[in-house]
Protein backbone atom coordinates (compact mmCIF):
# COMPACT_ATOMS: atom_id res chain seq x y z
CA UNK A 1 0.00 0.00 0.00
CA UNK A 2 1.23 3.53 -0.73
CA UNK A 3 2.11 5.61 2.33
CA UNK A 4 1.52 9.37 2.57
CA UNK A 5 3.75 11.78 4.48
CA UNK A 6 1.80 15.05 4.89
CA UNK A 7 3.46 18.44 4.47
CA UNK A 8 1.44 21.42 5.69
CA UNK A 9 2.33 24.83 4.26
CA UNK A 10 0.36 27.93 5.17
CA UNK A 11 -0.10 29.24 1.62
CA UNK A 12 -1.36 28.40 -1.86
CA UNK A 13 1.28 26.02 -3.25
CA UNK A 14 1.69 26.31 -7.03
CA UNK A 15 4.50 23.86 -7.76
CA UNK A 16 6.10 20.67 -6.44
CA UNK A 17 9.23 18.96 -7.73
CA UNK A 18 12.13 16.70 -6.79
CA UNK A 19 15.74 17.75 -7.31
CA UNK A 20 18.22 14.96 -6.72
CA UNK A 21 15.69 13.17 -4.53
CA UNK A 22 14.91 16.28 -2.45
CA UNK A 23 11.25 17.45 -2.51
CA UNK A 24 10.55 21.14 -3.18
CA UNK A 25 7.29 23.07 -2.81
CA UNK A 26 6.88 26.64 -4.13
CA UNK A 27 4.24 29.02 -2.76
CA UNK A 28 2.38 31.94 -4.30
CA UNK A 29 3.99 34.26 -1.73
CA UNK A 30 7.41 33.43 -3.23
CA UNK A 31 8.84 30.98 -0.70
CA UNK A 32 10.53 27.74 -1.76
CA UNK A 33 10.19 24.98 0.86
CA UNK A 34 12.57 22.03 0.61
CA UNK A 35 12.56 18.89 2.73
CA UNK A 36 16.28 18.20 3.20
CA UNK A 37 16.92 16.79 6.70
CA UNK A 38 14.09 18.94 7.98
CA UNK A 39 12.10 21.71 6.33
CA UNK A 40 14.10 24.65 5.01
CA UNK A 41 12.69 27.79 3.36
CA UNK A 42 14.21 30.05 0.72
CA UNK A 43 12.58 33.45 0.22
CA UNK A 44 12.88 33.65 -3.56
CA UNK A 45 10.36 36.24 -4.79
CA UNK A 46 8.04 38.95 -3.59
CA UNK A 47 5.11 37.13 -5.19
CA UNK A 48 5.71 33.98 -7.27
CA UNK A 49 3.95 33.62 -10.64
CA UNK A 50 5.57 30.52 -12.12
CA UNK A 51 7.88 27.72 -11.03
CA UNK A 52 8.99 24.81 -13.21
CA UNK A 53 11.54 22.05 -12.94
CA UNK A 54 14.22 22.61 -15.57
CA UNK A 55 14.05 19.44 -17.72
CA UNK A 56 17.74 19.76 -18.58
CA UNK A 57 19.26 20.26 -15.09
CA UNK A 58 18.79 19.64 -11.39
CA UNK A 59 17.23 23.02 -10.73
CA UNK A 60 14.00 25.01 -10.64
CA UNK A 61 13.27 28.07 -12.76
CA UNK A 62 11.01 30.75 -11.32
CA UNK A 63 9.44 34.07 -12.32
CA UNK A 64 7.77 36.58 -10.06
CA UNK A 65 5.81 39.76 -9.53
CA UNK A 66 9.16 41.39 -8.70
CA UNK A 67 10.29 41.07 -12.33
CA UNK A 68 13.03 38.56 -11.59
CA UNK A 69 13.90 35.21 -13.14
CA UNK A 70 15.75 32.85 -10.79
CA UNK A 71 17.41 29.46 -10.92
CA UNK A 72 17.00 27.52 -7.65
CA UNK A 73 19.52 24.74 -7.01
CA UNK A 74 18.91 21.60 -4.98
CA UNK A 75 20.70 23.10 -1.95
CA UNK A 76 18.16 25.96 -1.97
CA UNK A 77 20.58 28.58 -3.27
CA UNK A 78 19.30 31.02 -5.90
CA UNK A 79 20.90 32.66 -8.94
CA UNK A 80 19.30 35.70 -10.54
CA UNK A 81 19.22 35.18 -14.31
CA UNK A 82 17.30 38.30 -15.27
CA UNK A 83 15.60 41.31 -13.72
CA UNK A 84 12.98 43.45 -15.45
CA UNK A 85 11.78 46.12 -13.01
CA UNK A 86 8.04 46.84 -12.87
CA UNK A 87 7.20 43.79 -15.03
CA UNK A 88 5.60 40.51 -14.01
CA UNK A 89 7.38 37.36 -15.19
CA UNK A 90 4.81 34.58 -15.56
CA UNK A 91 6.44 32.59 -18.40
CA UNK A 92 9.75 30.70 -18.08
CA UNK A 93 11.26 27.64 -19.78
CA UNK A 94 14.47 25.64 -19.49
CA UNK A 95 16.59 24.50 -22.42
CA UNK A 96 19.75 22.53 -23.18
CA UNK A 97 23.21 23.65 -22.00
CA UNK A 98 21.80 25.99 -19.38
CA UNK A 99 19.60 28.00 -21.75
CA UNK A 100 16.60 29.79 -20.24
CA UNK A 101 13.67 31.54 -21.91
CA UNK A 102 11.22 33.99 -20.39
CA UNK A 103 8.58 36.36 -21.73
CA UNK A 104 8.04 40.07 -21.19
CA UNK A 105 4.90 41.37 -22.90
CA UNK A 106 5.18 40.78 -26.65
CA UNK A 107 8.78 39.56 -26.46
CA UNK A 108 10.49 36.24 -25.75
CA UNK A 109 14.00 36.53 -24.32
CA UNK A 110 16.42 33.61 -24.42
CA UNK A 111 19.59 33.51 -22.35
CA UNK A 112 22.09 31.11 -23.97
CA UNK A 113 25.89 30.90 -23.80
CA UNK A 114 26.09 34.19 -21.95
CA UNK A 115 24.08 36.17 -24.50
CA UNK A 116 20.43 37.29 -24.52
CA UNK A 117 18.44 36.84 -27.74
CA UNK A 118 15.19 38.76 -28.29
CA UNK A 119 12.21 37.54 -30.36
CA UNK A 120 9.31 39.93 -30.90
CA UNK A 121 5.69 38.87 -31.50
CA UNK A 122 2.68 40.88 -32.61
CA UNK A 123 0.74 39.86 -29.50
CA UNK A 124 1.64 38.99 -25.89
CA UNK A 125 3.61 35.79 -25.36
CA UNK A 126 1.53 33.46 -23.17
CA UNK A 127 3.86 30.42 -22.99
CA UNK A 128 7.28 29.29 -24.22
CA UNK A 129 8.94 25.88 -24.60
CA UNK A 130 12.23 24.53 -25.96
CA UNK A 131 12.33 21.88 -28.67
CA UNK A 132 13.67 18.50 -27.48
CA UNK A 133 16.63 18.75 -29.90
CA UNK A 134 18.50 21.81 -31.05
CA UNK A 135 18.34 25.28 -29.58
CA UNK A 136 14.87 26.14 -30.88
CA UNK A 137 11.91 27.69 -29.06
CA UNK A 138 8.17 27.83 -29.63
CA UNK A 139 6.05 30.70 -28.29
CA UNK A 140 2.26 30.60 -27.82
CA UNK A 141 0.37 33.80 -28.62
CA UNK A 142 -2.96 35.04 -29.93
CA UNK A 143 -3.86 33.31 -33.24
CA UNK A 144 -1.19 30.62 -33.05
CA UNK A 145 2.44 29.92 -32.27
CA UNK A 146 5.88 30.95 -33.53
CA UNK A 147 9.01 28.83 -33.93
CA UNK A 148 12.43 30.48 -33.63
CA UNK A 149 15.98 29.18 -33.94
CA UNK A 150 17.92 30.83 -31.12
CA UNK A 151 21.22 31.04 -33.02
CA UNK A 152 21.63 32.08 -36.66
CA UNK A 153 19.41 34.16 -38.89
CA UNK A 154 16.75 31.67 -40.05
CA UNK A 155 13.33 33.35 -40.25
CA UNK A 156 10.66 32.32 -37.74
CA UNK A 157 7.98 29.80 -38.68
CA UNK A 158 4.45 31.04 -37.97
CA UNK A 159 1.81 28.43 -37.14
CA UNK A 160 -1.57 30.08 -37.39
CA UNK A 161 -4.86 29.10 -35.77
CA UNK A 162 -7.45 31.65 -34.67
CA UNK A 163 -7.98 32.11 -30.95
CA UNK A 164 -5.94 32.63 -27.79
CA UNK A 165 -3.20 30.04 -27.21
CA UNK A 166 -2.12 29.98 -23.56
CA UNK A 167 0.12 26.90 -23.16
CA UNK A 168 2.61 25.09 -25.41
CA UNK A 169 4.50 21.79 -25.56
CA UNK A 170 6.56 19.75 -28.03
CA UNK A 171 6.13 16.00 -28.24
CA UNK A 172 9.28 14.26 -26.92
CA UNK A 173 10.27 13.22 -30.46
CA UNK A 174 9.76 16.75 -31.78
CA UNK A 175 7.23 15.69 -34.44
CA UNK A 176 4.27 17.56 -32.96
CA UNK A 177 3.62 20.91 -31.32
CA UNK A 178 0.51 21.27 -29.14
CA UNK A 179 -1.06 24.36 -27.58
CA UNK A 180 -3.79 24.74 -24.97
CA UNK A 181 -6.39 27.38 -25.75
CA UNK A 182 -8.60 29.83 -23.93
CA UNK A 183 -11.66 28.11 -25.44
CA UNK A 184 -11.41 24.72 -23.63
CA UNK A 185 -9.52 22.97 -26.43
CA UNK A 186 -6.09 21.88 -27.61
CA UNK A 187 -4.68 22.58 -31.03
CA UNK A 188 -1.73 20.85 -32.61
CA UNK A 189 0.51 21.00 -35.65
CA UNK A 190 2.43 18.21 -37.32
CA UNK A 191 5.90 19.68 -37.87
CA UNK A 192 6.46 18.14 -41.29
CA UNK A 193 7.33 20.54 -44.07
CA UNK A 194 6.00 18.13 -46.69
CA UNK A 195 2.42 18.43 -45.46
CA UNK A 196 -0.16 20.84 -46.81
CA UNK A 197 -1.19 23.64 -44.48
CA UNK A 198 -4.54 22.00 -43.71
CA UNK A 199 -3.10 18.51 -43.15
CA UNK A 200 -0.78 19.84 -40.47
CA UNK A 201 -3.59 20.80 -38.09
CA UNK A 202 -4.81 18.67 -35.18
CA UNK A 203 -7.98 19.66 -33.33
CA UNK A 204 -8.64 18.29 -29.85
CA UNK A 205 -11.83 19.78 -28.43
CA UNK A 206 -14.83 18.91 -26.24
CA UNK A 207 -13.32 19.79 -22.85
CA UNK A 208 -15.72 21.25 -20.26
CA UNK A 209 -12.90 23.39 -18.78
CA UNK A 210 -9.53 24.83 -19.79
CA UNK A 211 -6.57 22.44 -19.99
CA UNK A 212 -4.12 23.69 -17.35
CA UNK A 213 -2.04 20.54 -16.86
CA UNK A 214 -0.59 18.04 -19.31
CA UNK A 215 2.05 15.33 -19.31
CA UNK A 216 3.72 13.19 -21.97
CA UNK A 217 4.23 9.47 -21.36
CA UNK A 218 7.88 8.35 -21.07
CA UNK A 219 8.26 7.51 -24.78
CA UNK A 220 5.84 10.14 -26.05
CA UNK A 221 3.08 7.74 -27.13
CA UNK A 222 0.44 9.51 -25.01
CA UNK A 223 -0.41 13.07 -23.95
CA UNK A 224 -2.50 13.21 -20.76
CA UNK A 225 -4.50 16.34 -19.97
CA UNK A 226 -6.69 17.90 -17.27
CA UNK A 227 -9.86 19.90 -17.95
CA UNK A 228 -12.52 17.19 -17.60
CA UNK A 229 -13.99 14.84 -14.94
CA UNK A 230 -11.41 12.27 -16.14
CA UNK A 231 -7.85 12.47 -17.42
CA UNK A 232 -8.16 12.79 -21.22
CA UNK A 233 -5.23 10.89 -22.78
CA UNK A 234 -4.56 11.38 -26.50
CA UNK A 235 -2.63 8.82 -28.59
CA UNK A 236 0.42 10.18 -30.43
CA UNK A 237 2.15 6.98 -31.58
CA UNK A 238 0.92 7.10 -35.22
CA UNK A 239 2.14 9.41 -37.95
CA UNK A 240 -1.03 11.52 -37.70
CA UNK A 241 -1.05 11.75 -33.90
CA UNK A 242 -4.53 11.68 -32.37
CA UNK A 243 -6.46 12.56 -35.52
CA UNK A 244 -9.27 10.09 -36.16
CA UNK A 245 -8.70 8.36 -32.82
CA UNK A 246 -10.67 8.63 -29.60
CA UNK A 247 -8.75 9.56 -26.45
CA UNK A 248 -8.65 7.37 -23.37
CA UNK A 249 -10.60 8.61 -20.35
CA UNK A 250 -8.89 7.54 -17.12
CA UNK A 251 -9.91 8.00 -13.49
CA UNK A 252 -13.47 9.10 -14.25
CA UNK A 253 -15.23 10.47 -11.13
CA UNK A 254 -18.72 11.73 -12.06
CA UNK A 255 -18.50 15.53 -11.95
CA UNK A 256 -15.22 15.80 -10.02
CA UNK A 257 -12.77 17.69 -12.25
CA UNK A 258 -9.18 16.63 -12.89
CA UNK A 259 -6.78 19.50 -12.14
CA UNK A 260 -3.33 17.88 -12.52
CA UNK A 261 -1.75 14.96 -14.39
CA UNK A 262 1.77 13.51 -14.26
CA UNK A 263 3.09 10.44 -16.05
CA UNK A 264 5.46 8.09 -14.23
CA UNK A 265 9.05 8.65 -15.44
CA UNK A 266 9.53 5.12 -16.81
CA UNK A 267 6.16 3.32 -16.91
CA UNK A 268 2.88 4.03 -18.69
CA UNK A 269 1.17 4.90 -15.41
CA UNK A 270 -0.51 8.23 -14.78
CA UNK A 271 -0.94 10.15 -11.52
CA UNK A 272 -4.18 12.16 -11.53
CA UNK A 273 -5.05 14.97 -9.10
CA UNK A 274 -8.59 16.23 -8.61
CA UNK A 275 -10.31 19.43 -7.55
CA UNK A 276 -11.29 17.83 -4.22
CA UNK A 277 -7.68 16.89 -3.35
CA UNK A 278 -7.84 13.19 -4.25
CA UNK A 279 -4.92 11.59 -6.10
CA UNK A 280 -5.19 8.38 -8.15
CA UNK A 281 -2.67 6.34 -10.14
CA UNK A 282 -4.01 4.64 -13.27
CA UNK A 283 -2.24 2.17 -15.54
CA UNK A 284 -2.67 2.80 -19.27
CA UNK A 285 -2.68 -0.87 -20.32
CA UNK A 286 -5.77 -1.92 -18.35
CA UNK A 287 -7.09 1.31 -16.71
CA UNK A 288 -6.49 -0.25 -13.27
CA UNK A 289 -6.71 2.38 -10.53
CA UNK A 290 -4.89 2.75 -7.21
CA UNK A 291 -5.88 5.34 -4.61
CA UNK A 292 -2.79 7.32 -3.58
CA UNK A 293 -4.47 10.00 -1.47
CA UNK A 294 -8.00 10.64 -0.24
CA UNK A 295 -9.79 13.97 -0.57
CA UNK A 296 -8.10 16.97 1.06
CA UNK A 297 -8.74 20.62 1.84
CA UNK A 298 -8.01 22.08 -1.59
CA UNK A 299 -7.63 21.33 -5.30
CA UNK A 300 -4.44 19.60 -6.39
CA UNK A 301 -2.20 22.24 -7.99
CA UNK A 302 0.94 20.18 -8.71
CA UNK A 303 2.09 16.57 -9.07
CA UNK A 304 5.69 15.48 -9.58
CA UNK A 305 7.48 12.10 -9.53
CA UNK A 306 11.01 11.65 -8.28
CA UNK A 307 13.62 10.31 -10.69
CA UNK A 308 13.16 6.69 -9.54
CA UNK A 309 9.37 6.79 -9.85
CA UNK A 310 8.95 5.55 -6.26
CA UNK A 311 7.75 8.82 -4.74
CA UNK A 312 5.13 11.35 -5.85
CA UNK A 313 4.94 14.89 -4.47
CA UNK A 314 1.56 16.61 -4.51
CA UNK A 315 0.59 20.19 -3.70
CA UNK A 316 -2.72 21.96 -3.18
CA UNK A 317 -4.17 25.43 -3.25
CA UNK A 318 -4.88 25.12 0.49
CA UNK A 319 -1.29 24.17 1.35
CA UNK A 320 -2.05 20.58 2.40
CA UNK A 321 0.76 18.93 0.49
CA UNK A 322 2.60 15.65 0.85
CA UNK A 323 4.75 12.86 -0.52
CA UNK A 324 3.33 9.48 -1.52
CA UNK A 325 5.79 6.59 -1.37
CA UNK A 326 4.77 3.88 -3.83
CA UNK A 327 7.51 1.34 -3.05
CA UNK A 328 9.24 0.62 0.19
Amino acid sequence: MPSVAPVDIDDHVIAAAFLGGVPFFATAAGNIHRLDEGEKVTEAHDGLLTCIRDPFSQSLLTGGEDGRVLRVSKDGSTEELASVPRKWISVVAGGPHGAVAYAVGKETRVIASGATHLFAEERSVEAVTFAPKGLRIAAARYNGASLHWVAGSAPPVDLEWKGAHIGITFSPDGRFLVTSMQENALHGWKLDSKLSAEARHMRMSGYPAKVKSWSWSPKGKWLATSGAPAAIVWPFSGKDGPMGKAPLELGTRANIMVTQVAFHPSEEMLAIGFIDGMVLAVRISDSKEALLRRQGKGAITALSWDESGQRLAFASEAGDCGIVTIAG
